[in-house]
């Protein structure tokens, strides 16, 4: 992937030092921002979680998707769940499928807010849509996934490299797991990976610690990235002229 800098780049303040990107070349991943984990009605909430920093991020992460559009930078969403089946859950010893029954019930149908039925982390279900604050647009990607990284057994990569996509920003929860997940792959790949904190969460409850949210922040800076917010990306791609329309 090349290094070069041109006229279009732009400098993002960052940690451990400034990031520069070229918005051409970088796309801005959603992880996860669905129903089941920071909505009413969903597994989360369902289970006592409390979702409060979820949902904290959906406003600043909306700014970024914002931005981001305005500049021409593609967004791809992920969106963890699982067929109808269970048949990619894994095996019946399988330890993603073992620990997703017992710890969040998933596949259990449930009542979605609207009256419809829908299943708990499961494709093409109310339980697995977006956010409606996030909702994806015109021209953005949706990528499903039935792993905690967005890279296993998925499109994501190829659906990059296609786009000559090089630097990646990382919004979306849980910061810890599904997040960190796809960002450690992705580095592994080569791409440049910058966290914005503010758009990114954990959730508290079952396990789910706030802590685990500044490990993650910690880890990335010192290994895997840069660190940074989305007040930081919005100004940077401020500076920038309106992207041409395609």
């Amino acid at each position: 992937m090349s290094s070069t800098q041109g006229n279009d780049d732009v400098r993002v303040e960052a940690r451990p030092h400034p990031l520069t990107i070229d918005p051409r070349r970088t796309a801005v991943i959603v992880v996860d921002m669905q129903n089941d984990f920071g909505a009413e009605g969903g597994m989360f909430a369902r289970a006592g979680i409390d979702m409060s920093g979820v949902r904290a991020a959906v406003i600043p992460t909306a700014q970024v998707l914002a931005a981001a559009r305005q500049a021409g930078m593609p967004v791809v969403y992920l969106k963890m769940g699982f067929a109808a089946d269970l048949s990619d859950a894994g095996g019946p010893e399988a330890p993603n499928r073992i620990r997703h029954l017992d710890a969040w019930g998933v596949g259990q149908l449930v009542i979605a807010p609207d009256g419809s039925e829908s299943r708990v982390l499961i494709r093409n279900t109310w339980n697995t849509d977006i956010l409606p604050e996030l909702a994806p647009q015109p021209g953005d990607r949706i990528v499903d996934k039935h792993r905690f990284s967005g890279f296993f057994e998925t499109e994501l990569d190829a659906t990059l490299r296609a786009m000559d996509i090089t630097s990646l920003v990382f919004t979306g929860c849980t910061t810890s797991v599904c997040v960190e997940s796809t960002l450690r792959d992705a580095f592994f790949r080569d791409y440049r990976c910058l966290l914005l904190a503010d758009c990114t969460a954990e959730p508290v409850g079952n396990g789910l610690s706030r802590s685990n949210h500044e490990a993650t922040l910690l880890l990335v800076e010192l290994a895997f990235g840069w660190v940074s917010d989305s007040a930081a990306l919005v100004q940077a791609l401020s500076e920038q002229p309106v992207a041409a329309a395609v």
